[in-house]
């Protein structure tokens, strides 16, 4: 995955590149808090999945998956998002 700065145009997110045919996903946002929350919903996925490996959740959908995480653990995941966010904004 890579994020581009396309200046007056928003960002570009390309995604699963092939060698000889370039990107498979390429998607464009306009402004920053959409991609913020994609991002974030990409990350938040990965996490679950993380989690879910070598259990029986492995076979649920994302949200289902965080929905039989543990409450300790979706807080701490939850909490990550404001970390993004302060991050993103430079106040980390």
């Amino acid at each position: 995955m890579a994020i581009l700065d396309a200046g007056k145009y928003g960002f570009v997110k390309l995604m699963y590149y092939n060698p000889k045919e370039g990107f498979d996903i390429v998607q464009t946002f306009v402004n920053s808090k959409e991609l913020f929350d994609d991002l974030w919903e990409e990350w938040l996925s990965v996490q679950n999945y993380s989690l879910a490996k070598g259990t029986p959740m492995i076979e649920m959908e994302h949200e289902e998956i965080f929905r039989n995480l543990p409450h300790v653990e979706q807080e701490r995941l939850l909490n990550m998002r404001h970390y993004f966010e302060e991050k993103a904004k430079g106040r980390c």
